[in-house]
């Protein structure tokens, strides 16, 4: 697709905020900026109280019932719109009409809505969704990138300092399928605490919403023996500067987002067993052993390498070669 440079595509990048979602649509909407200059910006939505306890297809007059504060819906429109999330989907299906055709509209992940009422729907594989503008990718879109990994080694410089082997451990939790109780949290500790300290490496770990308090404590309580360190939760986020340190990536089976960010750093990516499971997961990490990205951890750091997943970029020429055909 030639592009203009003189007038760049103008992007919307609509969600409720939440920051795994938000990464989402800032992921793909970078991603296009990387291949085509454009212009982002960061929309984010929410209801008002009442609006938010009616069904989704009952917000038929969806930007009346916004809540204050989220950030205005309004001419001119984008050319591209971007949304990810339940919150997002009566705002998608009135943006072709709102822009009279004019804006693409890309959803991502599995709306379960019928998908004809959007230009485009990327959602995960492992999602199984059908259709003829369905584009379904290894995961999800997301953020890292060489030069993010690059710019956060130099904002997070201290952790250089750390013992190699230097392990990413990303703890996530509870969820509609998985759960994290005390008592495995705390043996998935010991098990990992053993792997790191027989190898004489060291620890670098953070939880995410999801986990359960008393089970952050009981993997805090357990890892602080080991060099490294466990992030607070204050100050700056050193999610990336942990990829981009790490020797070993030891990633829970809950989590797509961190899964497939792990799998576009070449290291080795470890999944942690939870309490739970469904078929949708399965599948998930089924694909990304088979790609060579993933094993199951087994309380050992054997080293593998693989090529690094880059489905948010393939995503992106797809949305590309979608506004291409619409001339």
């Amino acid at each position: 697709m030639e592009v203009d440079p003189s007038k760049p595509l103008t992007i919307w990048a609509v969600s409720d905020g939440r920051a795994g979602i938000e990464n989402q649509v800032l992921g793909l909407a970078q991603a296009i900026a990387r291949l085509a200059p454009s212009e982002i910006a960061v929309k984010r939505v929410a209801w008002r109280r009442w609006a938010d306890r009616l069904p989704s297809m009952l917000k038929i007059a969806p930007r009346r019932m916004l809540a204050k504060g989220s950030d205005p819906l309004s001419p001119p429109w984008p050319e591209v719109w971007i949304a990810a999330g339940r919150a997002t989907l009566p705002l998608s299906i009135n943006a072709r009409r709102w822009s009279r055709g004019r804006t693409l509209v890309v959803q991502l992940q599995d709306p379960r809505w019928p998908t004809r009422l959007f230009d485009m729907v990327i959602p995960p594989e492992h999602d199984e969704v059908e259709g003829d503008n369905v584009f379904p990718i290894l995961g999800s879109p997301h953020r890292v990138t060489p030069a993010r990994l690059d710019e956060a080694r130099a904002r997070f410089a201290r952790l250089a300092a750390l013992p190699s082997p230097r392990c990413a451990v990303l703890i996530g939790g509870r969820s509609k399928v998985f759960d994290l109780s005390d008592a495995h949290a705390a043996a998935l500790a010991d098990q990992i605490a053993r792997a790191v300290g027989s190898a004489g490496g060291s620890a670098m770990v953070t939880f995410s919403r999801r986990t359960p308090p008393s089970a952050a404590e009981a993997l805090r309580a357990r890892l602080s023996s080991l060099a490294g360190e466990v992030w607070d939760g204050v100050g700056d986020n050193p999610y990336f500067g942990y990829l981009a340190y790490a020797d070993h990536i030891l990633v829970t089976e809950d989590s797509t987002n961190m899964a497939v960010e792990a799998a576009a750093t070449r290291k080795p990516v470890h999944i942690l067993p939870l309490e739970g499971g469904a078929p949708r997961f399965a599948r998930l990490h089924q694909a990304l052993e088979a790609r060579g990205v993933s094993r199951r951890f087994e309380g050992t750091l054997n080293a593998w390498s693989y090529e690094p997943l880059d489905e948010t970029g393939r995503a992106a020429r797809a949305v590309l070669e979608a506004m291409a055909a619409r001339g």
